[in-house]
């Protein structure tokens, strides 16, 4: 089944036969220019430039499967399609008029496109069983279209990003430092808990924060207080002392937790506990303070991992909840976990700050993720067994938003590699 991306792919890159164009209505055509493609609403093209009959034209293009789909999409009552100067179509089966009744001319092309990117783009979307569309296909794309594809994912997953941070940026009255903090706590929950632990964020205003990070204790009781995991009774001394903090802190700032999610403990690995790591980031920010100046301003990941090394608090060495022990291990945030501060938190918090000053540097922002160690899911996975060897965070960031947003939708024709498979651009 003919698609109108296709179409739209076909008139962009001029994918045609070589030959003098014919309207429909036997007039002769020259394409000069076809216009800057539009994504939002309106004609699919503007700026167009070409020739009907020897008469210069400069306007827009719509493209359609069928010429009747004009009627169709209600394009006769619409202004914005008064500007139209040709109409290309896949096949042609009705006129079309403007609004004044004058013909738009009209261009079928089932017969002149190139007939290699046709069967390619058809091999291309026959493949409806396939984990990705190209799957079977993607060795032959040239490494050089991948790696400088995979730049432009990135940045553009960057983007997609900076829309939570805006959002929460907004939410605290533009305050960086609280919004580090906020950014910080919804990724010290990691996948599982990072919605419960950005709502803990959510329910205490910085200025709360802040005063209570002298105290060796009192900032962690406050975490684990709004979290909800100082209720009831525990065979635990650390406990009973964290609970009676907590009461003292949430009468003195009028404190409520009621919008909290509970957070979950269940299939998490240890060090993954709740518990252990708001330890962690209590400790955190009780030791370095104010810390959004440093972070934004670090250029590598040696910096970061000077930022962040804390250890959870005393009691959680031979602890991983509240009540039974275990053999004594200090619990410092690894490597591994900085490595995702810095993919999560970090890069996208310096490209944010830098796009809203309008300041350059985001090769630094590349550069960094660069240098981190790529991760491991089932997506980083199975495009290596295509024939990837990725080693960084950037390259196994930029899969993620491929996959989600590409080759999820079937967005082939948006996609380089999609684009390369067509034009049969091999190694």
């Amino acid at each position: 089944m003919m698609k109108e991306d296709f179409l739209a792919y076909v008139w962009k890159f001029q994918k045609f036969k070589r030959g003098e164009f014919i309207t429909t209505c036997g007039l002769p055509l020259k394409i000069f220019s076809p216009g800057q493609q539009n994504f939002n609403s309106g004609p699919d093209f503007f700026n167009a430039k070409l020739t009907i009959d020897d008469q210069l034209w400069a306007g827009n293009v719509e493209i359609h499967v069928k010429s009747s789909q004009w009627y169709q999409h209600s394009h006769q009552n619409d202004s914005n399609y008064d500007t139209v100067v040709l109409h290309v179509v896949w096949e042609h089966d009705t006129d079309v008029y403007r609004i004044d009744n004058t013909t738009i001319p009209t261009l079928e092309i089932k017969n002149i496109v190139h007939q290699e990117s046709l069967v390619r783009y058809r091999n291309l979307f026959s493949n409806k069983h396939d984990w990705i569309q190209c799957e079977r296909v993607f060795s032959d794309v040239p490494s050089i279209v991948i790696t400088n594809w995979f730049e432009r994912l990135y940045i553009e997953r960057l983007q997609q990003q900076t829309i939570f941070i805006k959002q929460e940026f907004l939410e605290v009255n533009k305050h960086w430092e609280a919004l580090l903090f906020r950014l910080l706590c919804k990724n010290f929950g990691m996948k599982v808990n990072s919605d419960s632990f950005l709502s803990i964020s959510r329910s205490v205003d910085f200025s709360v924060i802040k005063k209570c990070c002298s105290e060796k204790r009192t900032l962690e009781a406050l975490l684990l207080g709004q979290a909800g995991l100082l209720k009831g009774e525990k065979d635990s001394n650390y406990f009973v002392e964290l609970q009676k903090e907590y009461f003292f802190i949430r009468h003195k700032f009028n404190l409520i937790n009621d919008g909290v999610i509970c957070p979950k403990f269940f299939r998490l690995r240890p060090s993954n506990f709740p518990t252990i790591r708001l330890s962690q980031l209590a400790e955190l920010y009780r030791l370095k303070g104010n810390i959004f100046s440093e972070v934004i301003m670090a250029k590598t990941k040696q910096d970061i991992y000077k930022i962040f090394d804390v250890r959870a608090s005393e009691y959680w060495d031979m602890h991983y909840n509240f009540g039974n022990s275990n053999i004594k291990h200090t619990k410092k945030l690894t490597k591994n976990f900085m490595d995702l501060i810095i993919i999560n938190t970090i890069v996208p918090l310096q490209f944010y700050y830098r796009q809203y000053y309008q300041i350059e540097g985001v090769e630094s922002c590349l550069q960094l993720m660069a240098s981190v160690q790529k991760e491991e899911n089932s997506i980083v996975r199975k495009f290596n067994k295509l024939g990837l060897n990725i080693s960084s965070a950037l390259e196994s960031q930029a899969l993620i938003h491929l996959k989600s947003n590409y080759c999820s939708l079937s967005r082939c024709l948006d996609c380089s590699i999609g684009n390369s498979i067509i034009k049969g651009c091999n190694k």
